[in-house]
């Protein structure tokens, strides 16, 4: 069993006094390095604490499974019919390598500083609280409409087996059980997602062994015996061309979203400095085989000219490719078994769901950034208001029994569809800058507590490539695949991106000519000096080591040698 964890100062402070021995009595971050944070305001009176109640087990399934839903269970499917299985198998390496670049970056702040918020709090703190508040609320938005969007899939999965049954009963259903699963907290969050990680990720696993077995013809009730990579030839690895190639990275982007959900439970992690390097690593064997081997297995085992495919997307997992290729191969009964495992990816995303908008807001209620009666945490630790705002949200599902109610969802989800590229995009902006006032202001690489495996030169890979994917979407949004080029459909498609801009303009002007003592920065400034930069406020304790041993850098054949112990530190 898991010892009880200490409480956790909303976002950025310290251990309270619990006579804990391990962690002993320490002050509150600003205190503990001389300076006060101007990062947050204060919470009402009677508000408590974000409690740090994530635990190893806990943080290692939200790192390798957590994220994992209908994006790679169903969403794949189209991607394979639009790009072909090279184009697929391709874009997912380039989206995941971008992700991975990404998340090491991610993993070097939130270890330092495990504070609510993370990613948007970073972006305020090293770059510019204007674009912070736009990537923050565009981020939380979208996790806000995700999760009727992820309540109305998972009831639309359960008619692969009762199309009788109308919808609204399993939408009443699946919100009651999240409801119930906010009444615990933080830890409430950690065990739904232990649980439904294990099961996604054992759904993983036995589908490649399966997906092996049927590709080598070992199934006596698949007519076709070995097919090995026909479907590369016959019809082909590419379709579409380079335009059917450049539609992949936003189904990509989709099935990898969430990914980064490790940094933002760092703010509730029983112990960020050993946990978050761990699930950091763990990240490398969730896109290397759940995503890529699974998509892999699923160019090998699915023709891209399969007509089924052309309607899987959302929740249709009657043409999710994963039941296609086991339905193909004659198995009898597997396919309502991997329906099963489809629902409960999904419903772990919504659960996902609700934890991300909620802390989101919490944080940018703190920083002054929403009203501030979305800041109040409970005794119990947990933030009321945003849980309530977000399962209100949450009502929207109901909106499917309308006969317009596809339409309202698609222009709800318009509205974060690119948000993951922007996020992800500032995350590496955000560390490059971080990297560059850590030097600046005199401090040594050996005082950071976990280094990015891959350092500068990932983050500016992975800002590269994530200009790469907005510029291919762009592209694709302004002539879709087989259509003519559709107003309603690039909006649809790229609403996010003048959201995010009226956002940031807005605050900008805001912060310039308001008197809010919590706005502490101009706003006509572009970008944070480096010297403005408040490297201590929000650090862990302890984590800054004044007087550093001076590093000292090998000769090449020693930097060659200790290449490989630098990659199997990076991956376990």
């Amino acid at each position: 069993m898991d010892p009880p964890a200490p409480a956790y100062h909303g976002s950025g402070s310290s251990y309270e006094k619990h006579g804990d021995e391990k962690h002993g009595d320490v002050k509150p971050y600003g205190e503990e390095n001389g300076t006060s944070s101007r990062d947050d305001l204060d919470v009402e009176e009677g508000s408590g604490q974000l409690r740090r109640n994530l635990h190893g087990r806990h943080m290692q399934m939200i790192a390798v499974g957590g994220a994992i839903g209908a994006g790679l269970f169903v969403g794949t499917g189209s991607a394979l019919e639009t790009g072909g299985p090279a184009g697929l198998l391709i874009g997912y390496i380039i989206v995941g390598f971008m992700l991975l670049c990404t998340i090491q970056a991610v993993g070097e702040l939130a270890t330092l500083y495990p504070v609510n918020g993370a990613y948007f709090t970073y972006v305020c703190r090293f770059m510019d609280p204007s674009w912070g508040f736009a990537l923050g609320w565009d981020y939380a938005i979208g996790w806000l409409v995700i999760l009727p969007f992820e309540i109305t899939a998972a009831g639309i999965t359960i008619e692969f087996w009762r199309k009788d049954l109308n919808i609204g009963i399993w939408i009443a259903v699946f919100l009651t059980l999240l409801v119930v699963v906010q009444f615990f907290g933080v830890r409430g969050y950690g065990e739904v997602e232990f649980t439904l990680s294990i099961i996604k990720i054992l759904a993983c696993i036995g589908f490649i062994i399966l997906g092996v077995i049927i590709d080598c013809g070992g199934v006596p009730t698949d007519h076709r015996g070995y097919i090995g990579a026909h479907y590369w030839h016959d019809p082909g690895a590419f379709r579409n061309g380079f335009h059917g190639f450049c539609s992949v990275f936003v189904t990509a982007a989709f099935a990898f979203g969430g990914t980064e959900l490790t940094a933002l439970a760092a703010a509730e992690s029983a112990d960020p400095t050993r946990m978050v390097p761990k699930a950091t690593r763990q990240v490398f064997w969730r896109i290397a085989v759940f995503y890529i081997l699974n998509i892999f297995i699923i160019g090998l085992l699915v023709r891209a000219d399969n007509p089924n495919l052309l309607n899987s997307s959302g929740a249709a997992t009657a043409y999710s490719p994963f039941v296609i290729a086991i339905r193909d191969a004659g198995i009898k009964g597997l396919p309502s078994v991997f329906n099963a495992v489809i629902t409960i990816s999904v419903l772990s995303v919504a659960n996902s769901a609700t934890f991300a908008s909620t802390r989101t807001m919490q944080a940018l209620a703190m920083k002054g950034m929403a009203p501030k009666i979305l800041a109040y945490v409970d005794k119990k630790g947990r933030p009321v208001p945003t849980v309530v705002l977000q399962l209100l949200v949450g009502l929207l599902a109901f909106i499917n029994e309308a006969s317009k109610g596809a339409t309202v969802f698609d222009w709800l989800l318009a509205l974060s569809g690119l948000s993951n590229f922007f996020m992800w995009g500032s995350i590496c902006a955000a560390h490059l800058r971080f990297r560059h006032a850590w030097k600046v202001q005199g401090y040594s690489l050996s005082q950071l507590p976990y280094r990015a495996t891959l350092g500068v030169w990932g983050s500016w890979i992975g800002l590269i490539l994530n200009f790469i994917c907005l510029v291919a979407q762009f592209y694709v949004a302004v002539w879709p695949v087989g259509a003519s080029p559709d107003a309603g459909y690039f909006f649809q498609n790229y609403l996010a991106g003048p959201v995010i801009l009226a956002l940031y303009v807005g605050w900008k002007i805001y912060a310039t000519f308001s008197k809010n003592p919590a706005i502490h920065y101009p706003g006509r400034k572009f970008f944070l000096r480096t010297h403005e930069m408040d490297l201590k406020a929000g650090m862990r304790d302890n984590f800054l080591n004044e007087n550093p041993e001076p590093e000292h850098r090998g000769s090449v054949t020693q930097e060659a040698v200790s290449i490989p112990r630098k990659v199997w530190t990076a991956l376990f």
